[in-house]
């Protein structure tokens, strides 16, 4: 079973504007001739981690790290003004050009695969390739699983606790219930709304209890940008046209992909990447069979970074290996 690589600082970080009113935290680390590889982080408004750095041989890899807007450290903190997913393509697309990359791998897992496929339909003469984790496809369906109607099944102990904010006579429409909460002017309600949002996500996201997990999701730092950002892209359908990725999925062609995702994934089901799969023919499928949705589950981790290792040797000869910073 392979683990993470140790773990390593960024040799260069900063601040992208990419409007007038967001600025983007970059970092590199690696090996700065190495191959390019974009760290696609969740959510949306989950932000990176260090240990995202870590799925990728500092030897063999350029790896870049960004918080989306309203991310992590990009600020304004959890704001919606700007914040679609047009506006990420852009910001991914102006990074790229900023750092002065010709082409990149996209690694993303949950929203950050959604945007990932996104950014390859829209610029796929820029993709390397992808590697893809617990896929999300952002469909009504997709949205309604996990908001309204299907892990609340799985999940009834932790479901009631996500509902207990919200009147009996809203919860027909939870995401509207929350989001009318999240960017309200009341900061106690806003907070207690941020707070059940993400432990909902956190208790979900693996197929055995992780204690670490869920304190991730109870920081009410993170916790307040993942529930105003996340509300705000899915009563808006993530900011996309009905099946949009699965529609363009035709401009992937030639782009080779490994998608990684648990069998029990709770949060994203199987469904999302067995549907990719079969019409992305340049993809393949890694069912991990004692794993859910988290990215740090002994499982996923072996599969990613067998696959990592996979894409590098692609490249082989084409970026030069070196000490990583």
């Amino acid at each position: 079973m392979l683990i993470l690589y140790p773990d390593i600082k960024p040799y260069k970080t900063q601040r992208v504007k990419v409007d007038d009113i967001h600025e983007i935290y970059v970092e590199e680390s690696g090996n700065p001739e190495g191959i390019p590889v974009l760290f696609v982080h969740g959510g949306p408004g989950a932000g990176c981690s260090r240990q995202d750095r870590c799925f990728f041989d500092p030897q063999r890899y350029h790896i870049i790290l960004f918080d989306q807007r309203g991310s992590g450290k990009s600020t304004p903190h959890a704001e919606l003004k700007g914040n679609t997913t047009a506006n990420l393509v852009s910001d991914i697309e102006q990074i790229r050009e900023h750092l002065a990359i010709d082409k990149w791998i996209l690694f993303g897992g949950s929203w950050g695969s959604t945007l990932s496929l996104v950014y390859a339909e829209t610029y796929p003469e820029r993709v390397l390739g992808l590697i893809l984790r617990g896929v999300f496809l952002c469909r009504e369906r997709d949205i309604t699983w996990f908001y309204q109607d299907g892990a609340s099944r799985i999940f009834p102990d932790y479901w009631e606790d996500f509902v207990y904010p919200i009147p009996a006579v809203e919860r027909e429409d939870l995401l509207g219930a929350y989001y009318k909460r999240l960017t309200g002017t009341n900061e106690l309600a806003k907070m207690a709304a941020a707070k059940a949002w993400s432990l909902w996500e956190g208790h979900c996201a693996t197929l055995r209890p992780s204690h670490d997990v869920v304190e991730s999701f109870s920081d009410p730092h993170m916790a307040m940008a993942l529930a105003r950002i996340e509300a705000h892209y899915f009563v808006n359908s993530g900011f996309l046209q009905p099946d949009q990725i699965m529609g363009n999925v035709a401009s992937l062609e030639g782009i080779p992909g490994i998608i990684v995702h648990g069998r029990y994934d709770m949060v994203c089901s199987l469904d999302n990447a067995f549907e990719l799969h079969r019409r992305w023919h340049d993809s393949e499928l890694h069912i991990i069979r004692d794993a859910g949705h988290a990215s740090r589950e002994p499982g996923i981790v072996d599969a990613l970074i067998r696959a990592t290792r996979d894409m590098a040797k692609r490249f082989e000869g084409d970026y030069p290996t070196g000490a990583g910073a």
